[in-house]
């Protein structure tokens, strides 16, 4: 009942500024937000970002099942809290079976210099990824395998769009995310740029790899174009993963994740 006592009533206002959180990248940029939705995903926020939630918004269906241990969790959160009809919870949404709570997020901000500037970063690189499934796996390898970060490049998918948020798994907060125009900001940090491409002349392959110098960035490309010529031409590796006959290749998220966990285990070539 104390937890109930908290809850505002959602205006009409607020419903309309979380849609188009959910819809617009413009919007989300312009507030520094974005949305999770889903019981899991929030309590875990509560638990571990608490900090980071602008506002909470439930469903009367969702309170009709919420469990004492969730909801004596959430009577915890200081941060306001909403309560609408299962009708606008439905308009709002972004799912097609809403669990009845989501939250309104800061998105965080990283300091680039810092982390490219400590003593061993190594990170993903991602050129042109558009499809947000992809781009959600990937920071969830990156969270996994605890790399330094993941860049994107401008024209990638939006990493706090709901498809990306989802296919995070709530690991975007504690990841730093970096969007860039280009390798320079990477290349000026003197961190080596490994290149993820087709087998074929000067590659190698990443069995053959045995070191690693200590400041790294695992480079990726686009769904269906591969990495960008420039891209290619900075690295100095050019690395392929051997597949079986008749696969030409794998998947972005793959790549990565075969080659994020494969360099993470290598030792630092102490003279690169």
């Amino acid at each position: 009942m104390g937890a109930t006592q908290q809850l505002q009533t959602l205006t009409r206002a607020q419903g309309f500024l979380i849609r188009q959180l959910l819809r617009e990248k413009t919007v989300r940029s312009k507030e520094g937000a974005f949305v999770v939705e889903g019981a899991a995903h929030c309590f875990d926020l509560i638990s571990h970002h608490p900090q980071a939630i602008q506002s909470l918004l439930v469903s009367h269906s969702y309170l009709r099942v919420e469990t004492d241990a969730n909801r004596a969790i959430r009577s915890e959160l200081l941060t306001r809290q909403f309560l609408c009809s299962d009708l606008v919870f439905e308009q709002v949404t972004d799912v097609e079976t809403p669990q009845g709570i989501l939250a309104v997020v800061q998105q965080p901000q990283w300091d680039e210099g810092q982390v490219l500037g400590r003593s061993r970063v190594l990170g993903i690189y991602g050129d042109r990824l558009r499809d947000p499934a992809n781009v959600g796996a990937i920071i969830r390898t990156a969270a996994a395998l605890n790399l330094s970060g993941v860049w994107l490049t401008n024209d990638s998918a939006d990493h706090f769009s709901p498809k990306v948020v989802r296919a995070t798994a709530g690991t975007l907060i504690g990841l730093p995310i970096f969007r860039t125009a280009d390798l320079r900001t990477v290349v000026s940090s003197e961190c080596a740029i490994y290149s993820a491409v087709l087998s074929a002349g000067d590659r190698v392959s990443i069995r053959d790899i045995r070191t690693i110098p200590n400041r790294l960035m695992i480079a990726v490309g686009n769904e269906g174009a591969g990495l960008s010529l420039d891209v290619i031409k900075t690295s100095q590796v050019r690395f392929f993963i051997p597949l079986a006959e008749g696969v030409e290749s794998l998947n972005v998220a793959a790549t990565v994740a075969i080659s994020a966990f494969y360099f993470s285990g290598l030792s630092i070539d102490s003279k690169a």
